[in-house]
């Protein structure tokens, strides 16, 4: 990773982080302190003695993720059968840092990918049984998806930026393929039933995994009450073949639902590489697999 993956990004050090945490919570200040290397693009991270780590917003639109979080995820984990993040503190702009920080449990495990698992077919199970549970929590006062991002909101929201990226990809991509996936989800009917939780960033780096099984979900900066079609992102980004369609069968969406997921992969890939190209390699590598993933399956299924 370079310094910098945004024009207008915030750069931090562990200098910085130190008088922060002497500055707002000295009973910390003395425990080792170091850089933890991420794909992640919204925040940086620094894990803190062996239980706990910083982070840090990156970039504006990053602001505001850790007091959701905060609100939110007590609420959501009693009812999510693996562990996600649990807050200790919220930091202050402090120390030529202009934004609210935020201490959490460090989590252990490593982010998913496909050969770090044991039995695919059975961890695609786990996050079925994951997303469907978030589905079904209760939704009242939860933030709309439409005043948050576009994931959970219509697609056509993300078209002209889908398609700008998709051009921009022409010669790396088989672009043709990509717009027919990308209309199709288009065309796929809307979600006309009530909105659910959906965690909007589900993304194999998003999933740790210990001793070969998944262990935990991470970052719900996404977070919010929408359409659930964004969740399935998780179906190309980190599952293949039999494992995609155990998580397919055990989420028990419609056809419909799994188009918009698709598109949902498909948007993100595409608007995520040309973006990130020469600033977050392991993000761009996780970026293209699913695309390869998406398009691969479109040719087989259409």
């Amino acid at each position: 990773m370079t310094a910098n993956m945004h024009e207008n990004e915030v750069v931090t050090d562990a200098q910085l982080v130190r008088r922060l945490l002497a500055a707002q919570f000295p009973q910390w200040a003395s425990l080792p302190l170091t850089p933890v290397p991420s794909a992640g693009t919204d925040n940086a991270l620094y894990r803190l003695g062996s239980g706990m780590v910083v982070r840090l917003p990156r970039i504006d639109w990053a602001v505001g993720q850790a007091e959701k979080e905060r609100r939110w995820l007590p609420r959501l984990a009693p009812h999510l059968p693996l562990t996600i993040p649990e807050q200790l503190a919220m930091g202050k702009p402090d120390a030529g840092y202009p934004w609210p920080w935020s201490i959490y449990r460090w989590l252990p495990g490593a982010s998913a990918t496909l050969e770090r698992l044991n039995a695919p077919c059975q961890a695609a199970g786990q996050i079925a049984r994951f997303v469907t549970a978030l589905w079904q929590v209760d939704t009242t006062d939860g933030p709309p998806a439409a005043e948050h991002n576009w994931r959970g909101a219509p697609l056509a929201l993300r078209d002209e930026p889908t398609r700008k990226a998709i051009a921009a990809l022409a010669g790396v991509i088989d672009a043709g393929k990509a717009t027919a996936v990308w209309e199709a989800a288009l065309e796929a009917p809307a979600w006309e039933r009530e909105p659910v939780w959906f965690h909007g960033d589900l993304l194999s780096g998003n999933v740790l995994v210990e001793q070969g099984r998944p262990s935990a979900v991470i970052d719900f900066g996404g977070l919010a009450v929408g359409d659930p079609a964004c969740d399935l992102m998780i179906a190309w980004s980190l599952f293949s073949g039999a494992s995609r369609e155990v998580l397919r069968a055990e989420t028990a969406v419609d056809e419909a639902t799994w188009l918009r997921g698709r598109g949902c992969a498909l948007s993100q890939a595409v608007i995520f590489i040309p973006y990130y190209w020469h600033t977050n390699p392991i993000g761009v590598k996780n970026a293209q697999r699913m695309l390869d993933e998406l398009l691969a399956e479109y040719n087989v299924a259409d």
